[in-house]
């Protein structure tokens, strides 16, 4: 891949990561409720689903997926659907100020996390077709295809790492001071709650 291509790549790819989403709020939530450092845990789940996509359109499936109405309805309504289901459970969660039961929200299992931002990513059928429109912009049919996809999906990955992590992970930081209360977690709750629901209705209504 050409230095200025890859270049190019990288603009694109900051531009996408910044851009609010459920991946992001889902990052936020678990900086909240589980601390800055094993928040990497759901982002890693997030970038799992986003090379699955990567696969899927590279070997054509996803041409599938976005022709075919019906495929596309099945995933983006089960999508939605587990978003909403999360933003309720997080809209009704209740305060935790005893100290143990905090402690054990906090050490929720890697894998638990891992897997939530899995499905998160993975059951929105818009990103097969974002990449449908968005890899073939830095593939050139002309060279070995292989290198220049795992060339992509490195720099797509590393990119989104940094961002979730370093950036919205981060950002959720300064409003650790409202979870010290229980009116502040009651807030925060619902507030996640009520972002979560609005996504997941964002992708059952949009086409």
């Amino acid at each position: 891949m050409q230095f200025s291509l890859w270049l190019a790549l990288v603009g694109a790819g900051t531009l996408i990561s910044f851009t609010p989403g459920a991946g992001a709020i889902n990052t936020m939530s678990n900086a909240l409720n589980s601390g800055f450092r094993r928040s990497i845990w759901g982002i890693l789940g997030q970038q799992a689903a986003l090379l699955i996509h990567i696969v899927i359109v590279a070997l054509g499936v996803g041409l599938l997926v976005a022709s075919s109405p019906l495929a596309f309805n099945i995933i983006r309504f089960a999508g939605a659907g587990y978003l909403v289901y999360l933003g309720i459970r997080q809209f009704l969660a209740k305060p935790t100020l005893d100290p143990e039961r905090a402690q054990a929200l906090r050490h929720e299992p890697r894998w638990s996390m891992f897997r939530r931002g899995l499905w998160v990513n993975i059951l929105n059928p818009k990103a097969i077709v974002f990449f449908l429109a968005f890899l073939p912009q830095f593939i050139r049919v002309d060279r070995p295809m292989l290198p220049q996809y795992l060339i992509v999906a490195a720099t797509v990955v590393v990119i989104d790492v940094l961002v979730m992590w370093f950036f919205f992970a981060g950002t959720a930081r300064s409003f650790q001071r409202f979870t010290r209360d229980a009116e502040g977690q009651r807030v925060l709750n619902r507030v996640f709650g009520v972002l979560f629901v609005g996504v997941g209705v964002l992708l059952a209504v949009i086409h």
